[in-house]
């Protein structure tokens, strides 16, 4: 639908500047197409809002599916929404533009200067000396990339102002974490800044707690002024879990903050933004809507923030965060926050904080799991999940202090099956999706928190940025297309220096992923299985001299008439060496014969409730 819509835009806007222009004998101006992108931009932006871009469609199945699993049903709220599986809500109602938001003409003498550095080194920071810096660095894993300040290894040290210490004491906290320690000297003085930390390495509390104290030394807001500090953030979840750590330490200073993401009315955050609010914590499209409508502006920011740039980059949010840093003033201090370090993010690190950037690194800049989780890969059949799913939940019941458990599955309607089948067995079972409303979400994600409800059912719209305490388990009913959201869904437990025990169930059909997830595990020191080691170096199912299959579609990697169809000769490798053989197709209803391996390998296809399989052994 976004497409056809573009399309017709771009075709009408087209068609009328060249008729204007030939019956007045005039070439159209250029301000008439940079008009046309401008407006093209902005309706990406509104579709994309709280969904994920089209090439990132984990699960397409066919039409049919696509239209029963919600493509085709109208959006709760008038929102369009698409989750990680892939499945539009369309909205109600028709679809209108916003105007267009001009950049504007910067003049740096005429700009009011604001105060910026506000550190003041501890008397015990300054006398270490640079060994044990190094030291400290090393033992943390802290790479710095430019002359930065030395690490803080206490709270004492970063000489707080008493608003900010109260809440950091009355949160708990008793250390800062390797991305705090060396994040809030370098955020203090001012610097441009780039922080690579693995998800849970609290990265939050690391640009909030400099952005209170920014603020607190700028002049106060006049009627009319918008932020102070822009936190810009992927997803609506992340956003809200950033308002209640700003709610939380700004509050005994009077900082006032609004949130503002697509999925919700739009008269709460309007309101909030012309009332007056230091932080605004925002997803793009959204804040362009209130930006091009005029309900805020950017005049007074002086402190911007990109969390999570990676992802909002993998969105396709660049170029309506481009749009937004125009309206802020040049010499704005920018903290950029991601979990891997790619070229586009690198290149959009050069275009907003120039040359002189501080860089710090936590760990490896490689794509690496959280070391305080214990990984387990489970091996089964795409049959057997939902009963190897109950093993390892009653698993996980036979523990002392179970916590709460997080499952991951691909898409909505399985989500909704998993949920219902885990609620027939007696277990307290609630499930996001992106056909959720943002109320029944905010209800789900509250009882998950309080532990009333400890099994949450998840697509990939809360595998980022869901911050809750206690998650002991991560389960990936399904394994994710890639090693990225792998990581980033078993981040989930293992938060904050704790431990915690994530769970793969990984089938013959994830083979392709088998070799990102040996590299995984290795670096986080995990056994490896000599089973993925195995199905690594197979590369997958189908094709000739594979494993898991031969010629003409083997091993299911092509598909026939019906749900496992078609089968095909497979190669014969030898003695003790097989799955290899015929096997016969089948059809989602039918399919009959035995199961059989001999030593020469060679095997017959078999069936399981109808469905035709080859086992694991």
């Amino acid at each position: 639908k976004i497409h056809w819509e573009m399309l017709r835009i771009v075709a009408r806007n087209t068609l009328k500047m060249y008729n204007n222009s030939f019956s007045r004998n005039i070439v159209p101006k250029p301000e008439a197409f940079t008009n046309l992108s401008s407006r093209l931009s902005t309706l990406h932006a509104n579709f994309i809002e709280n969904n994920m871009a089209p090439h990132q469609r984990s699960d397409r199945g066919s039409f049919r599916d696509r239209r029963n699993d919600g493509g085709d049903r109208k959006g709760r709220g008038g929102d369009n929404r698409r989750d990680r599986d892939g499945h539009v809500s369309k909205p109600s109602g028709k679809f209108t533009m916003s105007t267009t938001m001009r950049a504007p003409n910067w003049d740096m003498s005429n700009l009011r200067p604001f105060k910026r550095d506000f550190y003041e080194p501890h008397p015990i920071t300054i006398k270490r000396s640079q060994n044990e810096v190094e030291r400290y660095r090393e033992e943390h894993q802290i790479t710095i990339l430019g002359p930065a300040p030395n690490p803080i290894q206490s709270f004492s040290e970063v000489r707080f102002p008493d608003y900010v210490m109260n809440g950091i004491h009355r949160q708990g906290y008793e250390q800062p974490t390797p991305i705090q320690a060396q994040g809030w000297p370098i955020a203090l003085t001012g610097a441009n800044m780039v922080g690579i930390a693995q998800t849970g390495s609290g990265k939050t509390l690391g640009f909030i707690l400099p952005a209170i104290v920014h603020i607190n030394n700028q002049p106060p807001l006049a009627r009319g002024d918008g932020p102070i500090a822009l936190v810009l953030a992927p997803t609506r979840e992340l956003a809200q879990q950033i308002q209640q750590v700003a709610t939380e330490f700004g509050s005994a200073s009077y900082v006032r903050n609004t949130c503002v993401f697509g999925g919700a009315p739009r008269f709460g955050q309007a309101r909030d933004l012309e009332r007056g609010c230091e932080i605004v914590i925002a997803t793009p499209g959204r804040l362009i809507d209130f930006l091009e409508s005029g309900k805020t502006n950017l005049r007074r920011c002086t402190y911007l923030v990109l969390d999570e740039a990676d992802r909002m980059l993998d969105m396709g949010f660049e170029p309506q965060i481009r749009q937004i840093v125009q309206q802020i003033r040049p010499d704005r201090q920018v903290l950029m926050w991601s979990a891997t370090w790619p070229k586009e993010v690198r290149r959009l690190a050069m275009d907003f904080l120039g040359k002189d950037y501080l860089q710090v690194n936590i760990g490896s800049l490689e794509l690496s799991a959280n070391h305080n989780i214990h990984q387990i890969i489970e091996f089964c059949e795409e049959f057997e999940k939902e009963e190897k799913l109950k093993q390892i939940l009653e698993q996980i019941n036979q523990q002392r202090k179970p916590g709460k458990v997080i499952i991951f599955v691909e898409t909505k309607r399985k989500v909704e099956h998993i949920t219902r089948g885990l609620r027939y067995y007696g277990l307290s079972v609630f499930c996001i999706h992106g056909d959720k409303s943002q109320n029944e979400r905010d209800y789900v994600l509250r009882e998950f928190r309080k532990g009333d409800c400890p099994i949450l059912v998840a697509t990939d719209v809360a595998a980022r940025g869901l911050d809750v305490e206690g998650i002991n388990f991560v389960i990936n009913f399904d394994y994710p297309q890639n090693s990225e959201d792998y990581i980033h869904r078993i981040g989930r437990t293992g938060r904050s220096q704790s431990t915690g025990t994530s769970f793969a169930l990984f089938t013959r059909q994830n083979a392709k992923q088998a070799k990102d997830l040996i590299a995984v595990l290795q670096e986080a020191n995990q056994e490896v299985s000599p089973k993925l080691m195995e199905l690594a170096r197979m590369g997958g199912g189908g094709g000739e001299n594979r494993r898991w299959g031969g010629r003409q579609g083997g091993g299911g990697a092509r598909r026939g008439p019906g749900m496992m169809g078609g089968g095909g000769s497979g190669g014969n490798y030898g003695a003790n060496n097989g799955y290899a053989g015929r096997r016969d197709g089948g059809n989602r209803f039918g399919g009959n014969a035995t199961s059989q391996r001999t030593n020469n390998g060679t095997s017959n296809g078999g069936t399981y409730s109808g469905r035709t399989h080859t086992r694991f052994n």
